[in-house]
């Protein structure tokens, strides 16, 4: 009995046997709903989709969806989301302008008391994931994908990434866009005092807008 009730999940390694045959972002988004390529579909609430222009000139990736964007289905909606959009308007950069997404689409978290506390994918989870972002890449042909911390980069680029290392540099893309490695914006968050993230989101502003110069 035991053998048998683990088969099943021992063949959902990928979500590429989940996508449509149609790539447009809505019927990607749709079959996303479906997707049992990985276990965290399991306790979810629900598959959080990228948003934003097609096709766009930058895609912005991070690393999966919080608590709120679980709860309301839509990505960066929570405070890194605030202080994205934050960022993006300083940079001088519309956010219906871009298309923004993350690397594995389900929210992974360990309950702690009646909080969900974001809980990093794994790399099975991620490489489980990444035909979504492929396919989310061929549809959307940006010129530049800004990798927003470590998930997101090691996704896009199929390696570990060290951000501080490779932070603000450009990348070849096999698409042949560019990208951009910088923080994911919750970074900025856990930084304890007020002078570290003030500088630190300067610092991110000042990225997006070399992101912004790049793409043209």
């Amino acid at each position: 009995m035991e053998h048998t009730s683990k088969a099943p999940a021992a063949k959902r390694h990928s979500a590429a046997e989940f996508l449509p045959e149609t790539r447009s972002l809505h019927a990607l988004e749709d079959a996303a709903r479906q997707c049992h390529g990985c276990d965290l579909y399991r306790f979810a609430t629900q598959t959080v989709f990228g948003e934003g222009h097609s096709p766009a000139r930058i895609v912005l990736v991070g690393e999966q969806p919080g608590d709120q964007e679980d709860l309301q289905g839509h990505p960066f909606v929570g405070p890194a989301g605030k202080l994205l959009d934050r960022a993006l308007e300083q940079a001088g950069i519309r956010r219906d302008e871009v298309y923004v997404t993350n690397a594995v689409k389900h929210f992974k978290f360990e309950p702690k008391g009646k909080r969900r506390i974001n809980k990093k994918p794994g790399s099975s989870e991620i490489s489980a994931c990444r035909p979504w972002l492929e396919a989310e890449m061929e549809t959307v042909r940006p010129k530049l994908i800004v990798c927003m911390g470590a998930t997101a980069s090691q996704s896009v680029l199929g390696r570990a990434v060290g951000i501080q290392k490779e932070r603000g540099s450009f990348l070849p893309h096999r698409s042949g866009a560019d990208v951009m490695i910088t923080i994911h914006p919750s970074a900025l968050l856990r930084l304890q005092t007020h002078e570290e993230r003030e500088r630190e989101f300067n610092r991110f502003v000042s990225e997006l807008k070399s992101a912004k110069e790049r793409a043209g």
